[in-house]
C-alpha cells in the first residue's frame, strides 16, 4: 500500500492501493475497506482513486458520499 499523503495533516486515511476496478483504503485505525466498482460503483471508484493520489480530500468524499465498500478487511 502506498501512504496517503495527507496534505491538510487532519486525515483518518493512513495508505491505498488502487487496481483496474478497486481501491483499498487503511484507515488510521488500522481497518482496511475495499471498494470496488460493483459495491460502489465505477464513477466513485475512479474519483477515490484521483483523490488518493492527489492526497487530499479522500476522507471528505467518503464522508459526504457514502460509498458502499466490498468489504472490511480487518
Amino acid at each position: 500500500m502506498k501512504r496517503y499523503g495527507n496534505l491538510h495533516g487532519n486525515s483518518g486515511i493512513a495508505a491505498y492501493e488502487v487496481g483496474a476496478n478497486f481501491i483499498r483504503i487503511q484507515f488510521t485505525s488500522g481497518s482496511i475497506y475495499l471498494y470496488t466498482y460493483q459495491s460502489a460503483g465505477k464513477d466513485d471508484v475512479e474519483e477515490m482513486k484521483v483523490l488518493a493520489k492527489e492526497g487530499s480530500g479522500l476522507t471528505r468524499f467518503i464522508n459526504d458520499f457514502r460509498p458502499d465498500y466490498a468489504s472490511r478487511e480487518r
